[in-house]
């Protein structure tokens, strides 16, 4: 067994490999950018490299640095985590050449399946089903068009080097195909390099059903599979072990076929197979196809972890280290069903656009499994994937497992930031998704009824007035002490654009009544608790003058002076904004043109993914702020457009 290894990564993946490697006796060595320098994952470790600048390209993406990292700390081996370097044959290589040892499959391996056409025609030869399309190197325009009318829509156009849905666009008519075709190859060519795409047919009630294989570079075991359907524009959002509604028949088809796919490369490491499924008429043995072999951990791995009791980072040190396959096919078996959550930090109400923000406050409830890589306090960086961690539950059953599911998001406290939790809580809630009848088109047909901002309980507007006026605490028995009478203060509460008034009537340091919107509250302190009209109150998270009271997935709250109102308050709808800071991929608006609500008048490209800016409202543009490739800061003005009564007029 090694030494000490390097953990060439960040985020949750470096804190899990961190955990398995120190608690077997390994050191870890951690490498971080400038964005990083006080994150978990270097605090975790037993050493820590700075490697250079925020940006992933300025850091976590120069190999070579990396490598040095690794000879100079006297490091034996490399975990890539998933990401970054993790599938760069390259990089694979340079390990090899230095002397040190990569922890995953060798570069020939990543080679075979980094790119999904040639792959699918090894994996044709090695008798893998897979799905119908074009996969060949013409990539003229006219010919793919041709391509997709010969496949019949709806079609899947597809980044050759792709992954994570980047470069990925669903062509329901052809007359949509050609912005399409050039919108795929853009992001593609931004993400990884590479706008060669393939077309695909696509299947109409698909799921997402994945196979877990692990491999010695001589044989491959495969540790069931993982469900993967519930997505959103064809990112995971929540996964599940076993798949619901597998048959053992089929279970066997596709684990044999996930071996065959591992064998046929030579695979050394764990590795995922993926397969798109026809759920239209229940699983059966015909109607699984390869979509592509991710030749890595994945993110959604706790969950096999969860129902077959294996520690894989563990066995990927172990393989890695010389050993053979720590178990053989016979000794695996399914145990109960676990579901994994990825919580991120995002604004759904927005489209789900990905957010920062500081860290004030966040707890997970006890015996639930969180992975993250990070703590209260930390700051969510705009230079990286916003996810702040993956709930992972476990029952004897589906039906407890995912109840536990339900309980573990409702009890998950995070403030300082927006996040999907509310989504991942409706979605845990769905009946759909509760009886087993998934397929990846189930977040779009319900999306409405699954993003819907929580409205504020008066229980929860109580507490959130008692934190503005700071009487939560324990306090002396002055608090709120008046000689003749109850002491009454005014506080005023921001949600949203919305402001509540509520009156305060202190007649002692535990004892309050408050009137809410013409009813009268009782707040009462109950040992080390509160109670609201008798009832339990929610936990509270005060940072400034921001309150998060920790009811349905958390409700935020400004503390208002009313001195200090913005009497603008509302939004200028003239002025398009950059969200985050981001590249300027694209500038379509210019001065004078005529748009419409919803016209898109720029993208920007930011955490990895491209964001369209839209008008808010229909106008004419009056002015062109920024130009494409020019770098922004959040809250920058990108496009003006002319006052309404300048138009009108």
């Amino acid at each position: 067994m090694f030494e000490r290894i390097l953990m060439a990564n960040r985020g949750e993946i470096a804190c899990r490999v961190i955990a398995t490697a120190q608690a077997m006796g390994v050191e870890v060595v951690a490498v971080y950018s400038d964005a990083d320098r006080d994150a978990r994952h270097v605090a975790m470790a037993d050493r820590a490299v700075h490697i250079g600048g925020s940006a992933p390209g300025e850091s976590y993406l120069r190999g070579d640095v990396i490598i040095r990292a690794a000879l100079e700390t006297g490091c034996g081996a490399i975990h890539p985590g998933y990401g970054f370097l993790s599938e760069n044959p390259e990089f694979v290589d340079a390990v090899e050449a230095a002397g040190l040892v990569f922890i995953g499959p060798s570069a020939d391996a990543i080679r075979a399946m980094g790119l999904k056409d040639a792959a699918k025609v090894l994996m044709e030869e090695a008798g893998v089903p897979v799905v119908p399309g074009y996969h060949g190197k013409n990539q003229d325009p006219e010919h793919l068009e041709g391509a997709a009318d010969a496949i019949g829509y709806p079609v899947l156009i597809k980044a050759v080097a792709g992954g994570g849905g980047k470069g990925m666009r669903l062509v329901e008519r052809a007359e949509e195909f050609p912005d399409a075709l050039e919108s795929a190859k853009s992001e593609a060519k931004t993400a990884f390099g590479n706008e060669a795409v393939l077309i695909e047919k696509y299947i109409q009630k698909p799921r997402h059903i994945e196979v877990q294989v692990f491999g010695d570079g001589q044989g491959a075991v495969h540790l069931f599979e993982r469900d993967c359907s519930l997505q959103r524009r064809h990112q995971k959002v929540i996964e599940e072990a076993p798949a619901p509604g597998m048959t053992a028949e089929m279970r066997a088809a596709m684990g044999q076929a996930a071996v065959r796919a591992a064998e046929a490369i030579g695979y050394k490491g764990a590795g995922t197979v993926e397969f798109i499924v026809d759920g239209s008429r229940g699983l059966r043995p015909d109607g699984f196809w390869f979509m592509e072999m991710n030749t890595r951990l994945q993110v959604e791995h706790p969950v096999t972890e969860a129902i077959t009791g294996v520690d894989l980072v563990e066995w990927q040190l172990r393989v890695a280290a010389g050993e053979a396959l720590p178990k053989q096919q016979g000794e695996l078996a399914i145990t109960g069903h676990a579901f994994e959550a990825r919580l991120y930090a995002e604004d759904v109400p927005k489209g789900f656009l990905p957010a920062t923000g500081h860290l004030a406050h966040l707890r997970f409830p006890d015996g639930v499994r969180a992975d993250s890589g990070v703590r209260a306090g930390d700051e969510i960086s705009p230079f990286y994937d916003p996810m702040i961690a993956k709930v992972i539950t476990h029952g004897p059953t589906r039906a407890i497992a995912l109840r536990r599911l339900a309980a573990a998001l409702e009890g998950t406290e995070v403030a300082g930031t927006v996040t999907n939790l509310a989504f991942l809580g409706a979605l845990a809630r769905h009946e759909g998704f509760g009886a087993g009848d998934v397929d990846t088109g189930l977040i779009a047909r319900d999306i409405d009824r699954l993003v819907v901002a929580p409205e504020p309980w008066v229980d929860g507007i109580a507490m959130a007035a008692l934190a503005a006026c700071g009487l939560l605490d324990k306090a002396d028995p002055e608090t709120g002490f008046a000689l003749w009478a109850p002491l009454a203060r005014e506080v005023v509460l921001r949600r949203n654009d919305e402001e509540v008034n509520v009156r305060i009537h202190s007649l002692g340091a535990g004892a309050h009544d408050l009137d809410i919107a013409g009813r009268r509250v009782e707040a009462r302190r109950a040992g080390d608790g509160w109670r609201i009209d008798g009832q339990p109150a929610a936990p509270v998270a005060v940072h400034g003058a921001d309150i998060t009271v920790f009811t349905q997935y958390g409700v935020g709250f400004q503390a208002i002076d009313p001195l200090e109102r913005d009497s603008a308050a509302g939004g200028d709808t003239a002025l398009i904004e950059a969200p985050m800071p981001g590249l300027v991929k694209a500038v379509f608006a210019r001065p004078g043109q005529s748009v419409a609500r919803g016209d898109r008048l720029a993208v920007l490209e930011a955490m990895k993914m491209e964001h369209s800016l839209l008008a808010a409202r229909d106008g004419v543009v009056a002015e062109v702020l920024v130009a494409a490739g020019e770098q922004v800061t959040a809250g920058a003005a990108l496009v003006r457009l002319e006052a309404e009564a300048e138009v009108a007029a």
